[in-house]
């Protein structure tokens, strides 16, 4: 197993351990919580109507199994590289450079997203242009980041509390509301599940078509096991984030929405669904309450994004995939060099999503629309072969895949009938036509790598999963 103060990829002393089990802890519970579920949640709910419930619900299943396969994985072998490097040491190196590619380009990109979502607020809460903001935004991040991961932790720690008090706090008044017990709110009851066109209000296409929605929210909770890699002892922080997984999905996500769907009418949330039902409820100052919380979701997903593509950079180095001067790392353990390259050509993204046509920039933010569904089927088939090794050598690690290899190849199946929906989703398959357009290019680049550089699988060291 990699020791306390080794957290590289192939055995490679690198990385830092200076995130605390309570950043690990935290980042785990709402880390990745953002402006998918506050502001994005209104569109999957007026899609299917209070039958979003079942979206977040099937959704929500496919994380919880993924992260169960994932952690099986990272827990026998922690690494900063994560499903990048499980992905190599299962298929060859042409699934990890793909993986691990695809994957940087996706939080790349999720920046100039986050930057600029971050720049509106603040520019009609203090003034000051949006470029201003989101240059501000951008260089503050990246400055934590660059000084230690222990900065990185602290923020993310500070960032993601906020989300969870504000989430519970929000399940809290809605719960009060849904009861009759708050004085000046407008609606009461669980009426509006059923009102005004019924449970199903759209159908069950609408319900998948939410589903396509929705999973892109949950998108980042495989940071855990990254992030895990930089802690004293990965295994134990990897083990309570997957084991906790299916309650936070149950409270953060379906709770939540199940308050909003039960008090507010699903095709009535012009102001974002949050923010819809805290005025129907009486919540004074209900806007700036919301611009608050969503700017922090937004400034802790940035945070993350250039957390995560910096570190899948870096492995990627570490492995011989990308340019070995990626892979250098300061006296603190931080890969300056991967923040710094992945920091610059996220913020090149800020200013092309101002200056760019918005088709251009709609057009590369495209590319990266199902890269999530291509990441949860690599972990799903590299832990289906990694699996049946470990089993077949009895070396097996704190947490285990349910139901092996039945409900592994369930989940295979399941992920491709969604990436085959998407392609007849009309809203779908712009994402879906540039996604694999994307993922070709690059799974054609990491086949002549492999055949140039050998397969791989050796390169990335094979440890001894920790036994039972």
């Amino acid at each position: 197993m990699t020791t306390p103060d080794q957290t590289s990829t192939s055995g490679q002393s690198q990385l830092g351990t200076s995130l605390k089990p309570r950043h690990i802890t935290m980042i785990s519970i709402a880390g990745v919580i953002g402006a998918g579920l506050f502001v994005g949640s209104a569109t999957a709910i007026e899609q299917a109507g209070p039958a979003v419930l079942v979206s977040y619900a099937l959704a929500g299943s496919l994380v919880v199994l993924v992260m169960r396969m994932l952690g099986e994985m990272a827990t026998a072998n922690p690494d900063t590289g994560s499903f990048s490097v499980y992905s190599q040491r299962a298929l060859g190196r042409w699934a990890g450079f793909s993986v691990g590619w695809l994957y940087w380009w996706f939080w790349v990109l999720v920046i100039p997203v986050e930057a600029t979502a971050a720049a509106d607020i603040l520019s009609r809460m203090v003034g000051l242009d949006q470029w201003v903001w989101a240059l501000l935004v951008t260089l503050l991040l990246t400055g934590t980041n660059l000084v230690s991961v222990g900065n990185y932790g602290e923020f993310e720690f500070w960032f993601a509390l906020v989300k969870v008090v504000a989430i519970i706090a929000f399940i809290a008044l809605g719960v009060l509301a849904i009861l009759g017990l708050l004085p000046n709110s407008e609606v009461s009851g669980v009426s509006r599940l059923w009102e005004p066109d019924g449970f199903f209000a759209g159908g069950g296409g609408a319900i998948i078509a939410a589903m396509l929605t929705t999973m892109f929210s949950f998108m980042g909770t495989e940071i855990v096991t990254i992030a895990a890699a930089e802690s004293p002892d990965p295994a134990k922080g990897i083990t309570k984030a997957v084991n906790s997984v299916i309650w936070r999905i149950f409270i953060f996500y379906i709770g939540s929405i199940a308050v909003i769907v039960s008090l507010v009418p699903y095709n009535q949330l012009e102001d974002g669904s949050y923010q819809t039902v805290l005025q129907a409820i009486g919540i004074p100052g209900a806007p700036l309450i919301m611009d608050i919380v969503v700017l922090t979701a937004v400034a802790s997903c940035l945070n993350s994004a250039l957390y995560t593509a910096s570190r899948m950079v870096f492995s990627l180095a570490a492995r011989g995939d990308a340019p070995k001067a990626i892979a250098r790392v300061n006296a603190k353990g931080v890969p300056v060099v991967a923040i710094l390259i992945s920091m610059v050509l996220g913020f090149l993204a800020v200013v092309g999503n101002y200056v760019l046509p918005d088709k251009i920039f709609g057009y590369l933010l495209a590319t990266s629309g199902a890269i999530a569904l291509f990441v949860y089927l690599a972990i799903a088939v590299s832990q289906l072969v990694l699996g049946r090794r470990m089993r077949a050598t009895d070396e097996l690690p704190p947490v285990r895949m349910w139901l092996f290899p039945g409900l592994t190849m369930v989940v295979i199946g399941f992920i491709v009938v969604v990436i085959g929906l998407m392609a007849f989703d009309p809203g779908q398959q712009q994402a879906i036509a540039f996604s694999v357009v994307s993922a070709l290019v690059i799974v054609a680049l990491g086949v002549y790598r492999q055949r140039r550089a050998g397969d791989g699988r050796d390169a990335v060291e094979q440890e001894p999963a920790a036994r039972a």
